[in-house]
């Protein structure tokens, strides 16, 4: 196993390059990759679609509730080409609902340091984390292009971590096959 993961070392080091550069054009150009990931969830909900509603006809009467797999594969079919014909609105969806779970859950962490103040002292920290939740949940709405920015560029920072950790391992792997093939003649 090791001489054939070793010896495909190259195939590594495209990948991370690969990954890097993706990474660097995600953050030149953050809102065409968020389109892009739209649209590869629209290709996904339209194929899932197609695939319930195929599985809904062909198995069908047989089954008590196959009406619940069409049903499934119609909202599929539906996300999917909502998402092709505005895209847009797929990636403004997503901020809103990252919006929505931060403004509640630092309303949540403002009522818990509340209640803890009573049990014990540093309850504050627990508070500022709140106000930070509710604060960037609140920036969010107000300017959710910025947040889908925002996201796309966690996109590419992890793109390009996990890049340079395969050239890496890819560079240790050729030392370690180069030494394999020695130690072989």
């Amino acid at each position: 196993m090791r001489p054939l993961l070793a010896s495909s070392w190259w195939a590594l080091t495209i990948r991370g390059i690969v990954a890097i550069l993706f990474g660097v054009f995600t953050f030149f150009w953050p809102a065409i990759t968020l389109t892009v990931l739209a649209l590869v969830f629209g290709a996904y909900a339209l194929i899932d679609g197609v695939f319930n509603i195929v599985s809904a006809l062909r198995g069908g009467r047989a089954q008590d509730r196959w009406w619940v797999l069409l049903l499934e594969g119609i909202v599929s079919l539906g996300a999917g080409l909502v998402t092709f014909l505005w895209p847009g609105i797929t990636v403004l969806a997503l901020i809103y609902v990252l919006a929505a779970w931060a403004v509640l859950t630092g309303l949540l962490e403002l009522a818990a340091a509340i209640q803890l103040r009573k049990y014990i002292t540093g309850e504050w920290l627990l508070a500022l984390a709140g106000i930070a939740s509710f604060l960037f949940g609140v920036l969010l709405v107000i300017q959710p292009l910025a947040g889908a920015v925002v996201v796309a560029w966690w996109i590419g920072a992890y793109a390009i971590v996990f890049g340079a950790l395969l050239v890496a391992l890819s560079l240790r792997l050729r030392g370690w096959f180069t030494s394999y093939q020695r130690g072989l003649s």
